[in-house]
């Protein structure tokens, strides 16, 4: 059988946590029996064995020390036992003998809702009310092969823009924020003209004549049955240009979902402004998708919540929130506080490089070998007298 379809096997100190967070989220969005049944056994298994993600999100714990940093009260015996009878030079990561896994880390949680997408759009398929059949990585391939299918019948069955299918809720620099009317009673049409236009999944149906089944019945039974909002972004002639969707909470805010451009890609940066402006004009949760992240953006919450530009965030509260949620963006900051540029630097000290560091911090980097890249030297600081 090829690896690619089996789960592997591999020492995760935090597993327990990795499932719970899987449960937790799943009765959060009430999921289907079945759906909650596949996440907590082929998710989690496939989360444990076969999840390829950046460093910060699969840490490989080669030393007891590292470990212990995980666990201020105390970590498990049976970890720490494995870690001691590791004998020789320190391991290096691809051969660690013990892991930890981020339950909550935007790969992680950008791979769920893939699979989510996924799960539910089994309706009138052959696995419908048989999802034990397929395992996570042949899930993982369906999906890619799905959407690769998508594009080869692009030019099939072409839809018309219905003008009366959407409203336009807020007027841009470049382009209006148009709104897909549930009530039109062409909303599944409409959706079929999004996805042709832009190239994704949101109004791909099984049968693309009734426009019933598929990956757009996930998102039009979403948005008929109110819990789903979907907005376009539309420059002249109706030509669709970002496609957001979010899920309407029990608070009455909205889940930003997806912020896609053209082929699931970023949206391009000249409508940057744009997108940043019409968040703010909604009423979100603190929530911030993966592709909010991509295109740099936060939702920050605090004395001056909203949604903003990342290289916007000047105070140490919000260039924190971005630490805290995407780290690989602090070289985008214009001026990062001291508190965050200590705390990337005992974290990854690449993430500093071209930045003006404190004489403290930059004399530290510099006697344990991990100066940045163009950092100029630094005296040692004096003591105070």
């Amino acid at each position: 059988m090829r690896t690619s379809t089996v789960y592997l096997a591999r020492n995760v100190v935090n597993a327990p946590e990795l499932k719970a967070r899987i449960i937790a989220r799943s009765r959060a969005r009430s999921d289907a029996p079945d759906i909650a049944a596949w996440l907590q056994n082929h998710f989690y298994r496939y989360l444990v064995g076969n999840l390829n993600a950046p460093a910060d999100a699969v840490q490989a714990l080669t030393t007891t020390a590292a470990l212990q940093q995980r666990y201020a009260a105390g970590a498990p015996a049976w970890a720490l036992a494995l870690l001691a009878r590791k004998t020789g030079p320190e391991t290096a990561p691809a051969a660690a003998a013990l892991w930890w896994i981020d339950p909550d880390h935007d790969s992680v949680l950008a791979l769920e809702r893939q699979l989510l997408e996924f799960l539910q759009s089994r309706k009138g398929t052959s696995l419908e009310g048989k999802l034990a059949r397929i395992n996570c990585p042949q899930a993982l391939e369906r999906w890619t092969q799905e959407h690769q299918a998508f594009e080869a019948q692009q030019l099939a069955g072409w839809r018309q823009h219905q003008p009366h299918a959407v409203q336009m809720v807020w007027q841009g620099s470049q382009g209006a924020f148009v709104e897909l009317l549930p009530s039109s009673g062409v909303l599944r049409e409409e959706m079929a003209y999004e996805s042709q236009m832009m190239r994704h999944c949101l109004g791909q149906f099984a049968n693309r004549h009734q426009l019933t089944g598929g990956y757009g019945e996930h998102y039009a039974e979403g948005c008929e049955q109110g819990r789903m909002r979907i907005f376009s972004y539309r420059t002249g002639q109706a030509q669709p240009r970002i496609t957001i969707n979010a899920w309407l909470q029990a608070d009455g805010r909205l889940r930003i979902d997806q912020i896609k451009g053209k082929q699931n890609r970023p949206p391009v940066d000249r409508y940057r402004a744009d997108v940043i402006a019409f968040l703010n004009q909604l009423n979100t949760s603190d929530d911030t998708p993966d592709d909010a992240l991509g295109m740099r953006l936060l939702r920050t919450s605090g004395a001056q919540p909203g949604w903003h530009a990342v290289e916007n965030l000047h105070s140490e509260a919000e260039q924190l929130q971005l630490w805290q949620r995407q780290p690989r963006l602090l070289p985008h900051l214009q001026h990062t506080s001291p508190l965050v540029q200590w705390l990337a630097a005992a974290h990854d000290c690449s993430l500093l490089a071209g930045q003006h560091l404190p004489p403290a911090l930059a004399y530290t980097l510099e006697q344990a070998g991990k100066a940045p890249p163009r950092m100029q030297a630094h005296p040692r600081p004096e003591a105070q007298r």
